[in-house]
């Protein structure tokens, strides 16, 4: 679709959401806490939801009291590994298919002896809440859970989509043009990220505000809840970064290593082998 300018854009913490538990009705929570605010969801309206109070919902709370157990229950590929004084960080590619650190396992804003897990299937996740609130609401309103990731060559942390329904997450200008009338051949804007990390800003990490409102974008809304966040993560064959350098360094030499020694173990055998052609002429001899 091509990308209309917004004048305007409305970024509004919702406050009043109390401490979640598993069970709980995040539309209902949702929509107490708007009431209590005097806002009224409207079409095109955008809710940024947190992925610490989805997995809440969700029952994803375990006690842990080795966190790096969780972790490791949680990873399905090792990206990266780094000793520091303060441990081992580890970038691993998770369950639901994210590339983050600790495999997004979180031991903040939850008891001690916990840690929260992501969200099974955070689309999934999204499209219920999303169902949910447009029957509550009688609005076309769209969801993105987020959560926090690293970024290469970047430092600190930013919130990207991890789930969404009913939101463009990839605004696609491939073949739109720009200012100049020049085509655009590879631009594909990360919309889902960009309103994770835009209510970011009035969300924090320490302000016990886990909803955002984003009101200006009704363009990015459409009536499918069918648009994944998953959409937005890179497949392996596109992947120019996926290991770390001295992992994929390590790998090299193994792989390098283990052929080396097949071509050697290849070429004994073949030197042991006498050719055909010494062996016909052996028979030859001996018939005469």
């Amino acid at each position: 679709m091509s990308r209309s300018h917004a004048a305007e854009i409305r970024l509004i913490g919702i406050e009043g959401i109390p401490e979640v538990s598993p069970g709980d009705d995040l539309a209902t929570l949702i929509e107490a806490a708007l009431a209590a605010q005097e806002l009224t969801l409207e079409d095109g309206d955008i809710l940024v939801v947190t992925s610490k109070i989805v997995s809440k919902a969700e029952g994803r709370v375990i006690a842990a009291t080795d966190r790096e157990d969780a972790i490791t229950r949680e990873t399905v590929r090792l990206v990266a590994s780094r000793a520091h004084p303060g441990g081992v960080t580890r970038i691993v590619e998770n369950r639901q298919g994210l590339v983050q650190a600790a495999a997004g396992v979180d031991a903040s804003n939850t008891p001690d002896g916990t840690v929260l897990l992501l969200p099974e299937d955070p689309d999934a996740s999204a499209r219920a809440l999303c169902s949910a609130l447009r029957q509550a609401s009688g609005a076309l309103v769209g969801i993105v859970i987020s959560d926090t990731l690293g970024r290469a060559w970047r430092e600190g942390q930013v919130d990207a989509a991890i789930g969404a329904a009913g939101v463009i997450v990839i605004d696609d200008l491939r073949g739109s043009t720009d200012t100049f009338g020049q085509t655009l051949s590879v631009t594909q804007a990360a919309t889902g990220d960009e309103l994770a990390s835009a209510t970011d800003l009035v969300k924090g990490k320490a302000t016990g505000m886990p909803v955002a409102l984003v009101r200006g974008l009704p363009r990015l809304v459409v009536e499918t809840l069918d648009t994944p966040a998953r959409a937005l993560v890179r497949r392996p064959e596109g992947d120019m970064f996926r290991l770390g350098t001295d992992e994929a360094l390590a790998q090299g030499f193994a792989e390098g290593y283990g052929r080396g020694l097949a071509d050697a173990r290849r070429g004994h055998r073949a030197a042991a082998r006498p050719s055909r052609v010494r062996l016909r002429a052996r028979s030859s001899r001996s018939a005469r």
